[in-house]
C-alpha cells in the first residue's frame, strides 16, 4: 500500500472517531436528564486550557451533622440535582465547608468564546446558574449559562 493511501486511511479513521464522540454526546444530550443548578466560580481562566469557567455546582443532600464530604450517586428528582451516599468505587465526592450547602469537590469546566464578558462575575443581586444533563456515572456535562436575579432565570448568548 502507498503511503498516500495509508495517510488517507489514517485521516479516515481519525474522523470516524472524532465523529463517534460528537455522535455519543448529542445522544446523550437529548436522552439524559437536565435541570439547572447553582454554580459558584472557581476560577475565570487557565491559559494551558483556554478560556473556560470552572464551576463548582451546588446540589442537594442528606443534612448529617459533622460530616464534611461524603461519596455519593447523583440524579434528578423533582427538578433539583440530588446526590445520595453511594459507594466510593462508581460516585462522586460531594462537599461542605462550615455548613454550608452541599457541592461537586470537582469543579465542570464550561467553555467560552474569547469575545463574550466573563460570565462568572454576576452583578450584585444576581447568581450563577449552569444547565446540566446528569448521566449515570461521572460528574454532570455542562450544557449552558444563566444569572438568576429577583426569582428570574435568564440563559445567557455566549455565541
Amino acid at each position: 500500500m502507498k503511503p498516500l493511501y495509508r495517510g488517507i486511511a489514517v485521516a479516515l479513521l481519525q474522523c470516524l472517531i472524532v465523529l463517534t464522540v460528537a455522535g455519543k454526546y448529542a445522544l446523550d444530550r437529548q436522552r439524559l436528564p437536565r435541570v439547572w443548578v447553582k454554580a459558584a466560580p472557581v476560577d475565570p481562566s487557565l491559559p494551558v486550557r483556554g478560556r473556560y469557567v470552572s464551576l463548582r455546582l451546588q446540589v442537594a443532600a442528606p443534612s448529617e451533622t459533622g460530616v464534611q464530604w461524603m461519596s455519593a450517586q447523583l440524579s434528578v428528582q423533582d427538578g433539583r440535582l440530588v446526590a445520595t451516599p453511594g459507594s466510593y468505587a462508581d460516585s462522586l465526592t460531594i462537599s461542605r465547608f462550615a455548613g454550608g450547602p452541599w457541592s461537586i469537590l470537582d469543579p465542570v469546566a464550561f467553555f467560552i468564546p474569547e469575545h463574550v464578558p466573563d460570565p462568572s462575575r454576576p452583578s450584585p443581586g444576581e447568581e450563577l446558574w449552569v444547565e446540566v444533563s446528569v448521566p449515570r456515572q461521572g460528574p454532570p456535562r455542562p450544557l449552558r449559562l444563566a444569572l438568576k436575579k429577583d426569582g428570574v432565570l435568564t440563559p445567557l448568548d455566549l455565541r
